[in-house]
């Protein structure tokens, strides 16, 4: 029943998503074969036929979740919010390595594994997305203040 529930609710915002994605979304121009406003529309699609699936034939199980899984989900959402908000202040590179390093670490994993794996991240996402996506990733404030010349080296 709950299986339902939910279901019926998402199917009610998965429309009014679709409404906005066929009617509101419009790009000045394509630089893509199905171009950006193809994708929304394809997500609400997809994701109503998911959605009339599970109203029709829920699950017949139930499942528990533990107080340990709710914390590391409401843990989770909190530091995806942390990671947008820091991804235009520390950049691309440093604001990955923390959420990465950190979500590693509450996953369980040690401290050397967690920071090894926010570095490689953070660096190797940058340089695939630089390099070989030609996407414009923000370096960070910080970054840039830290690389930016004090009037007195300008001056000598």
């Amino acid at each position: 029943m709950v299986d339902r529930i939910f279901a019926g609710v998402l199917l009610i915002v998965t429309l009014a998503y679709a409404v906005i994605a066929f009617t509101v979304i419009k790009a000045p121009f394509q630089y893509d074969p199905l171009g950006p406003e193809s994708w929304p529309q394809i997500l609400s699609m997809v994701a109503m036929v998911c959605l009339l699936v599970i109203l029709w034939k829920p699950d017949t199980t139930t499942m528990g979740v533990a107080r340990k899984t709710w914390f590391r989900l409401a843990a989770t959402i909190v530091m995806l919010v942390a990671y947008a908000e820091l991804y235009e202040p520390l950049g691309f590179i440093l604001s990955t390595i923390l959420f990465g390093t950190a979500l590693c670490a509450m996953l369980g994993a040690g401290i050397v594994r967690a920071l090894v794996f926010g570095v490689s991240a953070g660096v190797a996402g940058y340089l695939l997305c630089v390099t070989l996506l030609e996407l414009n990733l923000p370096e960070g404030e910080l970054v840039e203040w830290l690389m930016t010349p004090t009037e007195q080296e300008g001056a000598s």
